[in-house]
């Protein structure tokens, strides 16, 4: 039974417990999307809250944006704030149970929202959702995982452990550009799909 179902996540949203939201972009995912060239990628944010990094995207002309979340209230958040994102790019649905190919993942949050016990899943269910050469990037919080959460932490080489086998780490470091409430507490990664 996982306690953080959609229930959950919808009364966390009706409720206004967003602790994590920022309110706006985080600052490496924007500058990672800035040096982005093409704006046909197939790109999917799954658990995505809010989605700014979504409305920032289609703002830049990135018109494949794919938004995945399993309450309903961010998805609705989402298409007041940009009407005309389109209503079939808002996917409400359970991550483990959708099916698609994308050429881009954006991770912000949703991983460090799962149970630990749903890592390996997650590691596998990416794979599977994206096209070869795929890439699956973001932030991944950098502390020490504990029984209390979401959020849950965890470090530099659990990550490597967990995705070394089905993923090329191209990068993993700790991201200069947090910002401040999060400096040195999140790594920015890039992982290639392997094969």
């Amino acid at each position: 039974m996982n306690k953080f179902d959609k229930n959950y996540w919808q009364n966390r949203y009706i409720e206004k417990e967003t602790a994590w939201n920022v309110g706006s972009i985080s600052t490496p995912l924007k500058t990672y999307i800035d040096q982005l060239k093409n704006k046909e990628l197939k790109i999917l944010i799954p658990g995505a809250g809010n989605a700014y990094e979504a409305e920032y995207l289609w703002n830049q002309g990135f018109k494949n944006v794919y938004v995945l979340d399993i309450a309903e209230a961010p998805l609705n958040n989402l298409s007041n704030r940009v009407p005309n994102f389109p209503k079939k790019q808002l996917v409400n649905a359970d991550f483990f149970a959708f099916e698609d190919k994308f050429d881009l993942i954006l991770e912000q949050t949703f991983f460090c929202a799962l149970q630990p016990s749903l890592r390996e899943r997650y590691v596998d269910k990416m794979h599977q959702l994206l096209n070869l050469q795929g890439k699956l990037a973001g932030l991944l919080f950098q502390f020490e995982l504990t029984e209390s959460g979401p959020p849950f932490g965890g470090s530099k080489k659990e990550y490597v452990n967990l995705f070394k086998e089905q993923f090329e780490i191209k990068v993993l470091e700790t991201a200069y550009n947090s910002i401040k409430v999060r400096i040195n507490k999140e790594l920015f990664f890039i992982f290639e799909k392997k094969m």
